[in-house]
């Protein structure tokens, strides 16, 4: 297999080669950065053993450049190049 038959592949996905930008959507639960909010993913994961379904919540840190997001605002996030050491998503709509 050749390079140009990588790049059909790629582009058959709908992105790069290493399969694209992830997507989250999430609540705002912070905002008091400078073009920062934080923003806590909610996901259901099963127990291994037991198979009991339960909620898990993750924060994760986000690029804001505008400073609009408020606390309590849905928004979506795309995965960046990391801005910082724990700064690697950016909204890109609410």
């Amino acid at each position: 297999m050749n390079n140009s038959d990588n790049s059909n592949i790629a582009s058959a996905k709908g992105g790069s080669a290493s399969g694209g930008k992830k997507f989250l959507e999430g609540v705002v639960v912070s905002d008091k950065m400078d073009k920062t909010a934080v923003v806590a993913v909610n996901s259901f994961k099963a127990h291994p053993k037991y198979l009991k379904r339960y909620l898990s919540t993750k924060k994760y840190k986000a690029h804001d450049p505008e400073n609009k997001c408020k606390i309590g605002d849905k928004v979506k996030m795309a995965e960046t190049k990391p801005m910082s050491k724990g700064k690697k998503w950016e909204i890109v709509f609410e």
